[in-house]
């Protein structure tokens, strides 16, 4: 059976398991920095702030994650001294420079009643199996909030897409990739989901 919790409210210490999951889900998006997923893991477990996020467990093995904040604060935090720990001085810079406009800017603005669901995952293993759904349903249960929404999910990634509209999300908004980057990573737009209680 699949227990949901906040990740800080744990009994052991998931965020190895974040990060893996994480490194597993991010990887074409982070495929600059390493192809290997324990070196992404390894550079990036530290970045997750644990009373953000969700995590489903399975065994006690983290199985599943996904961070929901009210927009005042941050899912992850990059410390450039780790970055460089793993990923070399020179990639490791440039994962600090260009992840943190990408992960430490707030994409939404604090609204009162909305919440934004971020950096949803599930090991490879337990995919298919509704691990997803019980986590975003446990953030509708577990948080206040009115509004839920999803920045930025790759077309390309139609499991994801299929879940957020199975779950009654629906799209608001959608980003067009420039043509060159969209050939090199395979999405062609980004799109944005909302949710109302």
């Amino acid at each position: 059976m699949i227990n949901v919790v906040r990740a800080d409210q744990a009994e052991a210490d998931v965020r190895q398991g974040i990060a893996e999951i994480f490194a597993e889900g991010f990887t074409q998006w982070l495929g600059f920095f390493s192809k290997d997923p324990k070196r992404i893991a390894a550079a990036f477990s530290h970045i997750f702030v644990l009373n953000q996020f969700y995590v489903a467990l399975y065994k006690g093995q983290v199985v599943g994650m996904a961070a929901c904040t009210d927009g005042t604060s941050l899912s992850v935090k990059l410390d450039k001294k780790e970055l460089r720990k793993h990923l070399g001085l020179y990639k490791g810079t440039l994962a600090g420079i260009f992840l943190k406009k990408e992960f430490e800017t707030n994409s939404v603005r604090p609204s009162p009643g909305v919440g934004s669901i971020e950096f949803v995952g599930t090991a490879s293993k337990f995919r298919g199996q509704g691990v997803a759904s019980q986590l975003i349903r446990k953030i509708f249960e577990l948080t206040p909030h009115k509004v839920y929404l999803i920045e930025e999910v790759a077309d390309s990634n139609i499991p994801a897409m299929k879940l957020y509209y199975k779950l009654g999300f629906e799209e608001y908004k959608r980003r067009q990739i420039p043509v060159k980057r969209a050939k090199k990573i395979g999405i062609n737009y980004v799109v944005s989901l909302r949710y109302i209680k």
